[in-house]
């Protein structure tokens, strides 16, 4: 047994992972500066957001209820009784020297999200805690040979912080747990999910222990890491580190680390903080908040169809295998697109098939997306049940009008498919007429097709094409034209 396989079988890892996510609301958490994303350095401030005496904090109430729906949609517990703390650090983006968070009473309790790994096995990743808290600023070290610049537009900005136990086991699991969240969030509409440009941020907490260990080792800190990719490049780094340190007696400190996207590896930032460096108490300039019954009910009555329930009803419902429940709810526009094409049709397999292979193909190629999509549902619908019924072939309908329905969205479909000239005949006697005028054309050919040779189906099949000109099914043609043979034996 190799070495790497050795380790493997020894060590297992035990990782928490920590993400921020950045909420979509239009002003700040606790103040009224916007909150929009990539405007000018330090135009979206205000004496609170840069920790000005006498500025006094008050809550975004679309911070409370972006929270709550988050919750109810893990099954958490919804604290009712709220109150903030300040956890307190100094860094040059953080102009109070402090954030406003939440640290012994998170507003949300334990929770599950469920994961599908590779091999189709299932887990479920639980929660510790969803807290509110606001983010710093953004400290620029790239423009300046000799300075840190630092803008503070996104100093204030609301976040929820999404922690889980330590129940992951693998870089792979760490990944499938991010896409289910960030899938949560947008079908939830509380955020758009782009880690690229920090709307989600994910801290990796990794340590290794023997397997059987019940005690967690030493666990260092993967900080800022801005992609699902990442995620598990910097885990399965950092565990075959700590193996590596582990196997060579080597002690694994408490540190804070980075991750270099270019190398792969890691490196140390920092010591790691403990809760006691930042000495938490609570906010004196926010009065506790207390949620009722009925606000929480009030959320969960409006809360949207989530993708589990959606991959369940597209199984029961719509017949559609595994694969396509998974694929089409793992974007919400692209769930509803199916969805609104589904009233108008019966073949609910093709419908799944077009959303998933054409028109995905289309979006991904122009780099848009569903909900920008200039084909109506109700269009795309007339379009599979024409190829349903043989009016069109299934190539006709994805190379000639699927392209003219995106020149002119807004034509009838009829109208596309005169001015194409396409329509596929479907009357029986004018195709056996069609037939009869290529087996004519070829009776040497009828002796050798009774004699066995059946290859002579293709000249009769290019025949029919070319005397038809084009506007036959080629399946049902080469049905009849057979049935046609076969008496004439």
């Amino acid at each position: 047994m190799s070495n790497k396989l050795q380790e493997e079988a020894i060590y297992e890892a035990v990782i928490g992972l920590e993400v921020h996510i950045q909420l979509a609301t239009k002003s700040k958490a606790f103040c009224y500066d916007s909150a929009q994303y990539g405007n000018k350095p330090n135009h979206h401030i205000s004496p609170v957001s840069l920790g000005l005496p006498g500025a006094l904090p008050l809550i975004n109430q679309e911070v409370i209820k972006y929270a709550v729906k988050l919750g109810l949609a893990i099954g958490s517990v919804i604290n009712k009784y709220n109150f903030f703390d300040r956890k307190n650090y100094f860094y040059a983006d953080l102009p109070k020297g402090y954030q406003i968070t939440q640290d012994n009473e998170p507003i949300c309790k334990g929770g599950i999200i469920k994961i599908r790994l590779a091999n189709g096995e299932q887990k479920n990743i639980i929660l510790n805690r969803i807290h509110i808290e606001e983010d710093a600023g953004k400290s620029i070290h790239d423009i300046d040979d000799n300075c840190s610049l630092i803008d503070l537009n996104r100093a204030g900005v609301s976040l929820l912080e999404v922690v889980t136990e330590p129940i992951l086991a693998s870089g792979e699991e760490a990944a499938a747990y991010l896409t289910e969240l960030r899938k949560l969030v947008r079908y939830l509409n509380i955020c758009d999910g782009n880690m690229e440009e920090g709307s989600m941020r994910c801290d990796a907490n990794v340590s290794i222990r023997l397997k059987g260990d019940k005690n967690l080792g030493n666990r260092c800190e993967v900080k800022n890491l801005n992609s699902i990719k990442n995620v598990h490049r910097a885990i399965e780094h950092e565990i075959g580190r700590q193996i590596k340190l582990t196997e060579a007696g080597v002690y694994i400190d408490q540190n804070t680390l980075n991750f270099d996207a270019l190398t792969g590896i890691t490196s140390v930032l920092r010591s790691k903080e403990m809760a006691n460096d930042y000495r938490y108490f609570p906010e004196p300039d926010l009065l506790p908040l207390q949620l009722s019954d009925e606000y929480i009910e009030a959320i969960k009555s409006a809360m949207p169809e989530l993708p589990e329930q959606l991959y369940n009803r597209f199984i029961k419902d719509f017949g559609l295998p595994h694969y396509d429940a998974l694929l089409l709810t793992s974007d919400k526009n692209m769930a509803h697109y199916f969805l609104s094409i589904t009233p108008w049709v019966k073949n609910y397999k093709a419908a799944s098939n077009w959303v998933m292979g054409v028109i995905r193909s289309y979006l991904n190629e122009h780099s848009t997306t569903f909900d920008k999509f200039p084909i109506s549902a109700k269009q795309i619908a007339e379009l599979i049940n024409k190829v349903d019924v043989g009016e069109l072939t299934n190539n006709q309908a994805k190379e000639k009008v699927f392209v003219a329905l995106l020149n002119h969205p807004t034509k009838n479909l009829n109208e596309i498919l005169q001015q194409l000239n396409i329509v596929i005949e479907t009357n029986t006697n004018t195709i056996e007429s069609f037939i009869v005028a290529a087996i004519n054309k070829f009776p040497d050919k009828v002796i050798e097709y009774n004699n066995g040779k059946k290859g002579v189906l293709g000249l009769f099949m290019g025949e029919l094409m070319k005397i038809s000109g084009g506007k036959i099914d080629p399946k049902n043609a080469n049905k009849l034209l057979i049935e046609k043979l076969e008496k004439l034996k």
